[in-house]
């Protein structure tokens, strides 16, 4: 009787309030997340098209070995929107569903996957500062960098590890210079041990001017990383 009963229930919850994609509204099936498979393979512009080690125009800089973008962003479109919905609205379900789809990404990536080592290449999600932690609840980058850890196997940095020292404003709008220097002396790392002699994943939601994740590379530098990676969701 009670399985009956739940089954019902689940059956009216169904009907009165479908799982869709939070991309086009449709209903997902038992296996989707938050984004279908559809979308997920076929909305996008996919950014690496060639075998380059970035796959934006910017020139890399000395100590970053590769800089990787799952897709081209969309202003005012639906990958702007879905970004949105993991950075402010609470669905970090979104960040592990990209997650993947970038870790699936990646191992494409020939560059990429001579230089991963499973017992020296870790995940660093870019660090919030802790008092935008707070406020926002969660930092979305973690979550990306889950769904990629679940496809390539490879661990996520001990938390705290590396931090964001400098509650910088948002940098929407800013030139490169101002970007630059908004950024400058933001992170600190509080664990050397973590970085020294390892591969560095740094995972974000997006790429622009790349002044974020370059000031982190530095840092990771100066305590004797062996390789440095940038890998995004998308690119602007």
């Amino acid at each position: 009787m009670i399985k009956l009963i739940n089954r019902i229930t689940e059956g009216i919850s169904e009907v009165l309030f479908p799982t869709i994609c939070v991309v086009c509204g449709l209903k997902l099936s038992s296996r989707e997340n938050f984004a279908c498979t559809v979308c997920l393979n076929d909305k996008f512009e996919e950014a690496f098209i060639t075998n380059k080690r970035s796959t934006s125009d910017l020139m890399l800089p000395e100590g970053i070995y590769l800089q990787h973008a799952l897709w081209n962003f969309d202003k005012g479109g639906h990958l702007q929107n879905l970004l949105h919905q993991l950075k402010y609205n609470r669905l970090t379900g979104v960040g592990e569903d990209v997650g993947r789809q970038l870790g699936k990404n990646l191992l494409k990536n020939p560059w990429l996957t001579k230089k991963l080592k499973k017992d020296k290449t870790i995940l660093l999600p870019v660090p919030l500062h802790i008092r935008k932690r707070k406020i926002r609840g969660y930092n979305q980058a973690y979550f990306v960098a889950k769904g990629v850890a679940e496809v390539l196997d490879m661990p996520i940095i001990k938390q705290e590890a590396v931090q964001r020292v400098k509650n910088t404003s948002t940098q929407t709008g800013f030139s490169l210079e101002k970007r630059r220097k908004n950024i400058g002396g933001a992170f600190r790392v509080a664990d050397p041990n973590q970085v020294k002699n390892k591969v560095c994943v740094i995972i974000d939601d997006v790429f622009t001017t790349g002044a974020t994740t370059f000031e982190l590379a530095a840092v990771l530098n100066a305590h004797n990383a062996a390789e440095i990676m940038i890998a995004t969701v998308a690119q602007a």
